[in-house]
């Protein structure tokens, strides 16, 4: 086990890990619960997501990481360690990481990453941009000189770039993903049926029936909450073509975002991704209709990856052999890792 090489996606909603010849070892909600009179950290992970929107006033239920960056730098580095701890289970292991990061993402931002997973103690870090992971992930070769557009619609940020020759020719990243989703869901019932609904409910109705792109056939899923204006408790049933409506502007704008980086893209390396297609990653590539919807606006075919959801991670993973490319830069060796701290 010591000095073995891992990986981490660290997204919004889940924090994933790799580790090297074992493949993904862990997969954990990035929520943390904390009693707010004492600071203590009461639980984290799968513990800390069934108490969102059920706890008392003594108990603060946050996401450290928001729209895949570290909004809350001590609760993230809290969630990192205990994880590591977790799969190491000793004081000796220094790890070399790699970390996928968002590709729009500033320096100071990176910087905190870096410090976060450092403070874990670990040997060596080096960071990858979303969108090379999860190309990797997707069993994509990108060491060639040939464009690939993967657009990677995750919890907090849809990352989107063109790849040729391990890099990154253009890039896009749109804070509209999962969460985004959810939000457009509750605000809609809120809006057509006075009914305030949590989050929970939101995410459920989403996986149940949610879709960006009309289904054939019409299903319809129950939603709890309470009256806006009586303040007692109602329920609601909707159809799958509301949830459409509510979902229709959020998936939109990422395919403005992606009509405005095909725009931008070199014409040699659009003749490839027009043969190719789109490669979509995440967990919200699997909503219903994302695929039909990016493909009619797009003008192109779309193909979702096999294992959507943990493709970063696995890509990250795959880019764990190329560490030591980091130090000998040898002739001819292209590297997907873009930092080394």
């Amino acid at each position: 086990m010591l000095g073995t090489d891992i990986a981490i996606d660290l997204g919004t909603s889940a924090v994933k890990i790799y580790l090297d010849g074992k493949g993904i070892i862990l997969n954990e909600p990035a929520v943390v619960a904390v009693n707010v009179e004492t600071d203590e950290v009461v639980a984290i992970g799968s513990e800390a997501y069934k108490m969102v929107g059920r706890t008392s006033d003594k108990i603060d239920v946050s996401h450290p990481l928001c729209n895949g960056v570290i909004s809350n730098f001590d609760l993230a580095q809290y969630l990192i360690s205990t994880y590591l701890k977790k799969i190491s289970g000793s004081k000796v292991f220094m790890p070399r990481v790699v970390v996928s990061v968002p590709c729009q993402i500033t320096e100071v931002e990176k910087r905190a990453v870096v410090d976060a997973i450092s403070a874990a103690g670990v040997r060596k870090i080096c960071l990858i941009e979303e969108p090379v992971a999860a190309a990797l992930g997707a069993g994509v070769d990108i060491s060639t000189p040939h464009g690939t557009l993967i657009v990677d619609i995750g919890g907090g940020t849809t990352d989107m770039a063109v790849l040729s020759l391990s890099g990154i020719a253009i890039s896009r990243s749109v804070k509209v993903a999962g969460n985004a989703f959810d939000e457009a869901i509750v605000k809609y019932i809120r809006r057509k049926y006075n009914l305030i609904i949590g989050q929970h409910m939101a995410e459920e109705a989403k996986i149940a029936i949610g879709c960006v792109y009309p289904r054939k056939d019409l299903s319809s899923h129950r939603v709890k909450g309470r009256n806006a204006m009586t303040g007692l408790p109602q329920w609601a049933d909707i159809s799958c073509d509301e949830i459409l409506e509510a979902l229709i502007e959020p998936a939109m704008q990422i395919v403005r975002t992606i009509q405005e980086m095909l725009e931008k893209t070199p014409p040699e390396l659009m003749g490839d991704v027009y043969t190719d297609g789109i490669i979509l990653t995440g967990g919200s590539a699997q909503l219903y209709g994302v695929d039909t919807l990016i493909s009619k606006k797009a003008k192109m075919p779309v193909n979702v990856a096999q294992d959507s959801q943990i493709c970063v991670a696995l890509g990250a993973g795959k880019a764990i052999q190329f560490i030591d490319d980091m130090q000998n830069k040898g002739y001819g060796v292209l590297n997907p890792l873009s930092a080394a701290y």
